[in-house]
């Protein structure tokens, strides 16, 4: 395996999903799957005992047999529109990739919901069936119209907004208990749409088969998703390093780096010299080539050439008992210094 097909740490330990094997049970899901797909496009095209039955049930009108449901069905009905659901499944999985390290959960939703829109969404287009309220002709499939209804979206993408848990579970329990949510949110969804009038009880059918055959094919898009979670990576990774700071260079140069190394003179080159500051006369400062003035040199004398200072008056302290030396420290003699002490 090459570097850039290397799966992350969370897909090396799940090879199943790296390279999808056609299991016993997901054969006869998805036979049993495209052979309903393929039996409802062809008993609306028809205009068979589907077709039929779709008319009475909207002739039948649910909502008014039972007005006591309609505010709390338009309201449940919100489960299968896709901006709300897939905002809250999102906040889910993105707590999941927080937790587990991995873009996984999150690239199997934006993969499913773009495979829903495409598939569901060009069938839709291509058809072109006019609801229950905007019908025509009693008994007539309404196909080739302008309308957008064939298969149910809301169906449609409850049953993969909800089921994309499931798929994403990682026990079988928690598997179990995902699909059984799954399947009661799709089911209540598809069902509300024919109670309001919105859908043709064969939109519904068509949308749960839409949906089921999304989250069948899923695995065969694993390999494709791995390599687009280390793509994703590798560009998060790219764009934190150029969002770094670049360490500013310190003042003083570090020990061992090339500007603390002296650089060895070459054979051809000259011995630079250092500019000395001009000193003008009169004690004027001169400035040196970079601009900076510089202080004329001082004279400095040596120690033994400097004049001795000599303190004035006496260093002792005064005292009331001590007698006031005489205003000439030294007499003629020392007998008349002597008298003088005496005879005052």
């Amino acid at each position: 395996m090459r570097t850039e097909d290397k799966l992350p740490a969370s897909e090396e330990r799940r090879p199943d999903l790296a390279r999808p094997r056609m299991t016993r049970t997901r054969f006869w899901l998805l036979g049993t799957t495209l052979a309903v797909y393929a039996a409802t496009v062809i008993g609306v095209l028809t205009t068979s005992w589907l077709v039929k039955l779709d008319w009475q049930i909207m002739l039948f009108r649910p909502y008014k047999q039972w007005p006591e449901f309609h505010t709390l069905l338009d309201y449940f009905v919100v489960m299968g529109q896709r901006g709300p659901t897939a905002v809250a499944v999102a906040a889910w999985l993105g707590w999941c990739c927080y937790r587990q390290r991995t873009l996984r959960p999150l690239l199997a939703l934006g993969t499913s919901l773009l495979l829903l829109n495409a598939t569901v969404g060009a069938v839709k287009i291509g058809f072109g069936r006019l609801g229950p309220h905007y019908a025509t002709t009693v008994g007539s499939n309404e196909m080739w119209g302008t309308g957008d209804i064939f298969p149910s979206g809301h169906t449609a993408n409850a049953v993969v907004t909800w089921g994309i848990l499931a798929y994403l579970a990682t026990t079988p329990v928690a598997r179990r208990v995902a699909s059984l949510i799954a399947a009661g949110f799709a089911f209540g969804v598809g069902m509300t749409t024919v109670y309001l009038g919105t859908h043709w009880l064969s939109d519904v059918v068509l949308g749960w088969a839409a949906g089921v055959l999304v989250l069948l094919a899923l695995p065969w898009l694993e390999p494709a998703m791995a390599r687009a979670e280390v793509l994703l990576l590798t560009l998060w990774h790219r764009m934190r390093e150029g969002w770094a700071p670049v360490p500013l260079p310190s003042g003083r140069p570090v020990a061992g780096t090339p500007l603390a190394t002296p650089r060895a003179a070459r054979d051809d080159e000259l011995p630079a010299r250092e500019p000395v500051a001009v000193v003008r006369s009169g004690g004027a400062t001169g400035r040196g080539p970079d601009g900076r003035p510089h202080h004329p040199v001082r004279q400095h004398t040596v120690r033994s050439e400097r004049t001795p200072v000599t303190p004035v008056g006496s260093r002792r302290p005064p005292h009331a008992d001590r007698v006031p030396r005489a205003t000439t420290p030294f007499g003629p003699s020392g007998a008349s210094r002597g008298r003088t002490a005496t005879g005052g």
